[in-house]
């Protein structure tokens, strides 16, 4: 079999992975694609962060040409995060390529947890991320994050963010103290949080993860019409009280012309911590069912796992405190499969049309 370049490049075409969804070719991954003598030379470039998958992306094609065109393979592979689109009354921030929200139907479903380690792992796959916490009456990403800093304004007009483990980060609560309560109605909030978005000197990101507060109300409906947002992710658990909370959620976000890029199913399972046996105290195959009524990807499913709620209490998430643990993996899985869909694309939610108005 004599082996082109235009066969070379069929081959990687029809390699199709299943984080791209399509074709090397198709999805315009392909860099340089040659062949110097019996060896393809293959350089890549995806569209998303993918330090934890690179070296099994490699050898999942080496072996695919292999077989079909019994060729050896020099392949590397790097990525480049571009900005993606926004809701259509509105423009990508400088500095932030991409703004991607973690939303709840209701609280008390782990959304901060899940957000905080999600900003840690799409870090630690390569990325330039950043954590907002939009959560201006209960804020928890300074305790999370184990930050007590109060942000510097060397100019007096653009506030320095706090950096904290490798994320660059910005919360109320950097700027009150722990006890004081933010007794403000919902205009307040929605300056507040605008002051927080846009006077903060972010530098470069690729995404940054905003924590939403829980619910669907006038003050969530407000942040996701003003904040340019490239792609929203739903936190739910599996008990069917969530899940009818987190389908408001996600219309909400259809609404306004967010994608969701997928569910997280957080708490699938409990994990006992005498003897390890999994229990699903929460009911099974929910995020499953909400991802696949809606058209959309079930990004992962995490436990309810103690070490989880120490570790974010202690102000060191799971994936900076236990990076090579199973549950860190999960975290930086989903993470892949998130940027991944808002590169390659996601397809629109099947929900029925709704009406939202201010009355």
């Amino acid at each position: 079999m004599t082996v082109t370049r235009e066969s070379l490049l069929a081959a990687l075409d029809h390699f199709v992975d299943p984080l791209i969804g399509k074709g090397l070719g198709s999805a315009g991954a392909i860099v340089r694609a040659e062949l110097d003598g019996e060896a393809a030379v293959v350089e890549l470039r995806l569209g998303f962060p993918a330090a934890g998958y690179r070296e099994d992306l490699i050898a999942r094609l080496s072996a695919h040409l292999a077989g079909e065109l019994g060729l050896s393979a020099r392949i590397s592979l790097d990525w480049r995060i571009e900005a993606h689109a926004v809701q259509n009354n509105l423009q990508p921030m400088p500095q932030i390529r991409n703004i991607i929200a973690v939303a709840s139907g209701k609280g008390g479903v782990g959304k901060s947890t899940v957000a905080v380690n999600l900003a840690l792992a799409l870090r630690a796959e390569g990325a330039r991320v950043g954590i907002l916490d939009a959560d201006i009456y209960g804020p928890s990403q300074p305790r999370m994050l184990g930050s007590s800093e109060r942000p510097t304004s060397p100019d007096g007009k653009l506030m320095n963010p706090i950096i904290a483990h490798g994320l660059q980060a910005m919360s109320i609560g950097f700027l009150v103290d722990d006890a004081q309560p933010m007794i403000w109605r919902g205009p307040m909030v929605t300056q507040a949080l605008s002051q927080l978005l846009g006077e903060t000197r972010w530098d470069d990101l690729d995404y940054l993860v905003v924590d939403l507060p829980p619910g669907t109300g006038d003050i969530q409906l407000s942040l996701a019409q003003r904040i340019p947002v490239s792609g929203a992710v739903i936190v739910t658990t599996p008990q069917d009280i969530a899940l009818l909370d987190a389908r408001k959620g996600m219309q909400m976000f259809r609404k306004v012309d967010v994608p969701v890029l997928g569910v997280v199913e957080n708490m699938a399972w409990h994990v006992c911590s005498n003897c390890g046996h999994h229990e699903a105290i929460f009911g099974e195959g929910g995020g499953a069912a909400l991802a696949q009524e809606a058209g959309v990807e079930l990004l992962g499913q995490l436990p309810l796992d103690l070490s989880i709620r120490q570790q974010a209490d202690s102000g060191r998430p799971t994936v900076v405190a236990e990076p090579e643990s199973g549950i860190a993996q999960r975290y930086r899985e989903i993470a892949r499969r998130a940027a991944a869909r808002l590169a390659y694309g996601v397809e629109a939610p099947a929900f029925p049309s709704i009406e939202i108005s201010d009355d």
